[in-house]
């Protein structure tokens, strides 16, 4: 089965989405670029970042950017974000906006740690992921069903999430004599949990804890980085891994994803094809949900307890990680990282740490000021042009001062949420059909 993709933007489509243009748009420079980005070329890159990570450490002395409990803890941060993007890849690769993952991130918490403190780790995460799926469901009904528009549908599952799981709270958790409070619960909280089992390799983790403490260039940044990998790391989040990896096949490499991605693209072709677009789109979003609501659990059972606004916004992010990751996997799990290691820097760091990375965005955004200018276009000047701009700025703050006020260090996250997006902006595509309205028969 194939179905027409939309041209890239700077390009004129031929509605086989090849672009005839002159080949100077931003579009094309986009595609191009996309193009060169092979395994080794990957490679590369990910070898030039560690590199200029380790330079930064050595010349500000911040030896908590290659620390292996700073990538522990980005690991935990990014988990739940990564499992929030990817269930909104999944709905919209099939043509459904979940604004709604937020919700389903509370629903799924909520159903964690009402479970778990009964039944333990394992079945609050089950729990989690049925409380998401639930949510996803009513989005599908809202959405393929009735037809309701996919952001309010979205919006108000947030809404109603938030309504839901503090009214069951206070009834569940913090009624008088009941035994969840007699248990520690409260209005404001479950009671707690067992631990989630972790693993750890033991030679190997020692080894690279001693390799890292001699602070040599490279060498113990790397041993730094990998140390969060094989110490005490939680099942989830290998169960996490996997996920994304069977998400990867599954859509990608599978006749039920090549379908699935076809109502997302467009769904009338799919239909003549005999694709039942409704029961795709009502499977992808529950999926979405799902795993929203596992992401969830992944927050209570990493703190032993659900706690009133647990996501903190993480659905949204897990949003813009989806963004940021072109509607693919491997960029969600790339953008989940990112924003783990930023949400973990300004919690363990704080404002020294923060502020050596000023000096890094001030130099990468000089790559990006000659990148753009590769380009040749009268737009891609201007973008070079702010970003010196913004680079000298960063440089004179960096030089001037010696910390980062500790409210612009919480902002973090949503900071790098924002310059990802606009710098990624361009080489973007959506699912051509992605929350356009479907009626079975349209077509005919």
């Amino acid at each position: 089965m194939s179905t027409n993709i939309a041209a890239r933007p700077g390009s004129k489509g031929d509605g086989n989405g090849n672009g005839n243009g002159d080949g100077k748009g931003a579009g094309a420079v986009a595609e191009r670029v996309r193009r060169k980005l092979s395994y080794p070329v990957v490679l590369l890159i990910i070898a030039g970042a560690l590199v200029l990570l380790s330079l930064l450490r050595v010349v500000t002395d911040a030896n908590q950017l290659t620390a292996s409990g700073q990538y522990s803890s980005a690991l935990a941060a990014a988990v739940p974000i990564g499992l929030a993007g990817l269930g909104g890849l999944w709905a919209e690769r099939a043509g459904v906006i979940n604004i709604g993952l937020e919700g389903m991130m509370m629903l799924g918490a909520f159903a964690a740690g009402w479970v778990g403190w009964q039944y333990g780790p394992w079945a609050a995460a089950l729990a989690g992921i049925i409380g998401g799926a639930l949510g996803g469901l009513l989005h599908a009904v809202a959405t393929v069903t009735f037809g309701v528009d996919h952001i309010v549908s979205g919006v108000a599952i947030n809404i109603l999430a938030l309504g839901v799981v503090q009214y069951l709270a206070k009834l569940w958790f913090g009624a008088e004599g009941s035994a969840a409070a007699e248990a520690g619960g409260n209005d404001k909280q479950s009671p707690p949990m067992d631990d989630m089992p972790t693993f750890t390799v033991p030679g190997l983790a020692d080894g690279l804890q001693s390799i890292e403490k001699h602070h040599w260039f490279l060498v113990s940044d790397l041993a730094g980085i990998l140390g969060a990998f094989v110490d005490e790391v939680s099942w989830l989040t290998v169960l996490a891994v996997v996920i994304f990896a069977a998400s990867f096949f599954l859509l990608w490499r599978s006749p039920f994803g090549l379908r699935l991605r076809s109502c997302g693209e467009s769904p009338v072709a799919a239909e003549t094809l005999g694709v039942n677009v409704y029961t795709y789109k009502y499977a992808a979003v529950v999926v979405s949900g799902a795993l929203a609501g596992l992401g969830g659990a992944f927050l209570a059972i990493g703190v032993h307890i659900y706690q009133d606004q647990q996501t903190g916004g993480r659905g949204y992010i897990g949003l813009a990680t989806m963004i940021f990751g072109n509607w693919r996997p491997g960029g969600v799990a790339m953008g989940a990282g990112l924003f783990g290691f930023m949400d973990a820097l300004q919690l363990r760091a704080g404002g020294p740490t923060v502020h050596a990375l000023l000096l890094l965005v001030a130099v990468l955004l000089v790559g990006v000021a000659v990148w753009k200018l590769r380009a040749g276009t009268r737009a891609a000047r201007v973008q070079a042009l702010v970003s010196v701009v913004v680079a000298v700025g960063l440089l004179v703050w960096y030089f001037s001062t010696d910390t980062v006020p500790l409210e612009f260090v919480e902002m973090t996250p949503y900071v790098t949420t924002l310059l990802v997006l606009s710098l990624a902006a361009q080489r973007l595509r959506a699912p051509k059909a992605v929350g356009k309205p479907y009626r079975r028969g349209q077509g005919t």
